[in-house]
């Protein structure tokens, strides 16, 4: 096993290497780089498509900001820069690092991340380490409970269907099934909004935040019920829309070793059915289930969370990756992609583990890893 472990480590390296070369060169290609973005705001075309990004909040005002506005003269080669200093361009082609090649610019980027460093946000005036580390309590707080939830209730869903497979119970779960996996998270959400937030009906929930704005006065006890009232609607929205999945993978591996010649064989011994489920079945039924955790809590935290971040207004890695590549802040894009891809490759790793912790009867050692 820990000849396989570290086969995985090695391959994690090219594997990373690879991901940040296609998505460096792929974003090169997208138009509207920090220049352009730049000159947008110094020409007044800036579009804000979040009504958040180059607001006071982000820091992003600086002193070469504010001096470029009385720039004036010459064409440059970006849109929108008619007018301005063919000079002053070349200073801000300098500032963001477009003055080297586009080589330079990748190898230059992927020494500093081998020292973890990732540098500065281009229109926030922070450390993009600082701002991960800033957003990351609202994702792990939406993940983790999302998670745990969708998986406590899953599991046991997914055992009761298969059980009674072909039953009334089993065609009326089925249809809430249908209904979760087929309305997206976001939607439910709006509904929340609509029926407990105020929208037209009851105004039980807040709209904004993790917190209260008084929360640091409130007693320990205070601070614990406030967090859950205000995560309650975004995590539900969350629940509603990823527990069908694993409900429906739940049952069907159920099903699959309960018509297997083993589970017979027990039951022919006069085994209890209780005892043939739990002792025999649910080990072999839950390997795929439960080993497949770091990369559901990954794929929750990252992915799933960004769109009901940004309609309850929770400030966290998703609305964060979201505007950075909407200004092409390039370091935070970068910076995170290059974070999140190198946890998503340790997480798949975990969850290999897991398997041969569920079930010891698995050998990696014998497997090739490509």
């Amino acid at each position: 096993m820990l000849a396989y472990i570290i086969r995985r480590l090695a391959l994690i390296i090219p594997t990373l290497f690879g991901i940040m070369v296609l998505n460096f060169f792929i974003i090169q290609l997208a138009p509207g780089g920090p220049v352009e973005q730049m000159i947008a705001q110094i020409s007044g075309t800036a579009v804000d498509a979040t009504a958040r990004i180059g607001g006071a909040d982000r820091g992003e005002t600086s002193s070469q900001n504010s001096q470029s506005a009385t720039s004036s003269g010459g064409v440059a080669k970006y849109r929108g820069a008619q007018g301005l200093d063919p000079e002053f361009i070349k200073e801000i082609e300098q500032l963001y690092g477009f003055d080297k090649p586009v080589h330079e610019r990748f190898w230059m980027m992927m020494k500093n991340y081998v020292q973890f460093d990732f540098g500065d946000s281009y229109f926030r005036d922070r450390a993009v380490v600082d701002l991960v580390l800033d957003k990351m309590p609202v994702s792990i707080s939406l993940g983790l409970w999302t998670t745990i939830l969708v998986y406590l209730i899953s599991i046991p869903l997914g055992v009761a269907k298969a059980v009674r497979d072909g039953s009334r119970f089993d065609v009326a779960s089925s249809a809430v099934v249908i209904v979760g996996n087929a309305i997206p998270g976001f939607l439910f959400a709006v509904l929340l909004i609509v029926l407990f937030a105020g929208g037209s009906y009851w105004d039980v929930f807040p709209l904004r935040g993790l917190t209260s704005e008084n929360w640091n006065s409130l007693s320990t006890v205070d601070k614990i019920l406030d967090y859950l009232w205000h995560i309650t609607l975004p995590v539900i929205a969350m629940v509603i829309g990823g527990f069908a999945t694993l409900t429906m993978l739940t049952k069907n591996s159920f099903i699959e070793e309960i018509n297997k010649q083993y589970v017979l064989t027990a039951r022919a011994k006069g085994l209890s059915e209780n005892r043939v489920l739990y002792g025999h079945i649910f080990r072999n039924a839950m390997l795929i289930v439960i080993a497949g955790f770091p990369s559901a809590f990954l794929g929750i935290l990252f992915t799933g969370s960004l769109l009901i971040e940004v309609i309850f207004s929770l400030d966290g890695l998703g609305l964060l990756g979201f505007e950075a590549a909407l200004a092409r802040d390039y370091p935070v894009v970068f910076g995170t992609l290059f974070f999140f891809t190198l946890l998503g490759l340790v997480m798949n790793l975990i969850g290999d583990l897991m398997y041969v912790l569920i079930d010891p009867r698995i050998d990696f050692e014998g497997r090739d890893v490509g």
